[in-house]
């Protein structure tokens, strides 16, 4: 009887167990974790409308195989210029970073932030940026798996007073950018501080700097709305923007299974690009408007300054060309290459607001949004040599 009973417990306990060892089998596997790492606030709009939104269309593609982890602010450490290298060892898995961090670093890109080549629409910038880099910027960035190139919106000169004309710039302090904007406000009079962002609202109120030569986003990002009262944008034209670029660890991409890479690669290149063009563009609309809204004066400068301005600072342009030479690369090629790739998405239709009518066309000039003429001279360009 013993061993009866015993055999009939032992069969028991298989009968038990026995369909769980088909489960554990069928399990399906863990996700991939992926992390992201980027400068941008928590709050800002990079983060919330366009990496946020990016991260989630990809794990729901995934049927939540990948699951991407975001971390603002330098969360894991380090600084903005350190990003490209933290993806390059797998510190982090992707990472969003200005290649202008890194000055001199990624050469090809700078033909994306030479001033009045661009258009002020960070979409047309970001589409054209994206074939440019397929074309042109392969081996720059070779150490990465790319995944989308794009710009952020025309910079914009927001100051402590009017800026009606080019002959108004002269002796503004303003924070810029990158090293070529930096040229770009020397080359019109201007003096450029290179500073921290968000060391930016306490340069302004203690009066180091007059202003800045950024993008809209910037304005309530910094809560710099109260402080600089005055803008000044240059029509269809940008004297300055900021490339950025999402890559991956080329080893976290060359792990994932096929199905999976499907995935990064449908959520890639134009797909991605588009997205962040479009976020940057709306983005600035809405912040301009409430500028407009608030009283506070928003100048288009007219073609005729623009042209001006443009002459002023073709010395920028010449001496980034003779830096390409010396690297023994064609600045002339990439620079046409970005006109044509530019002109291929000149007419790309203006993004909507999520669950918004179009404005129509008038808002601007119902708005208040003045045109100032200039024929104020400005002096002869001279020959710039612009420090990497």
């Amino acid at each position: 009887m013993p061993i009866a009973r015993r055999a009939l417990l032992a069969s028991m306990m298989a009968a038990a167990t026995g369909p769980a060892l088909p489960r554990l089998a069928c399990a399906d596997p863990a996700p991939v974790r992926l992390k992201l790492h980027h400068f941008f606030s928590s709050v800002s709009c990079a983060h919330e409308k366009f990496l946020t939104p990016w991260a989630r269309k990809v794990e729901a593609e995934s049927n939540g195989r990948i699951r991407i982890d975001i971390f603002p602010s330098m969360q894991l450490g380090g600084a903005p210029a350190q990003l490209f290298d933290q993806a390059r060892a797998g510190l982090a898995d992707i990472v969003w970073a200005a290649p202008s961090s890194t000055p001199g670093r990624f050469a090809g890109i700078e033909a994306f932030e030479l001033p009045f080549l661009l258009s002020h629409r960070a979409l047309v910038n970001s589409r054209a940026l994206e074939d440019y880099a397929a074309a042109n910027l392969r081996e720059e960035f070779g150490d990465f798996h790319p995944i989308s190139f794009s710009c952020r919106d025309g910079g914009v000169v927001h100051a402590n007073r009017p800026i009606r004309s080019i002959a108004d710039l002269r002796g503004l302090r303003l924070h810029v950018p990158n090293r070529l904007a930096a040229a770009a406000v020397r080359a019109l009079g201007a003096r450029d501080v290179a500073a921290p962002i968000p060391q930016v609202p306490m340069a302004v109120a203690r009066h180091v700097i007059d202003g800045c030569l950024d993008p809209w986003d910037l304005m309530p990002a910094l809560r710099l709305d109260d402080l600089l009262k005055c803008h000044a944008d240059f029509a269809e034209s940008s004297l300055s923007t900021t490339t950025l670029v999402l890559v991956m660890n080329k080893s976290a991409y060359a792990r994932l299974p096929s199905e999976l890479k499907a995935v990064i690669d449908n959520n890639s290149g134009q797909c991605a690009a588009g997205m962040a063009g479009a976020m940057w563009d709306l983005e600035a609309a809405a912040v301009a408007d409430r500028a407009r809204e608030r009283g506070d004066p928003v100048t288009t400068l007219p073609a005729a300054a623009v042209e001006l301005a443009r002459a002023a600072t073709a010395p920028v342009m010449a001496a980034w060309l003779r830096q390409m030479k010396e690297r023994k690369v064609d600045g002339g090629k990439l620079i046409a290459s970005a006109r044509a790739f530019l002109a291929r998405y000149a007419h790309e239709p203006e993004p909507r607001p999520p669950s918004h009518p179009a404005q129509p066309q008038a808002k601007a000039a119902a708005m208040g949004m003045t045109k100032a003429n200039s024929a104020a001279p400005v002096s002869k360009p001279k020959e710039l040599d612009i420090p990497l």
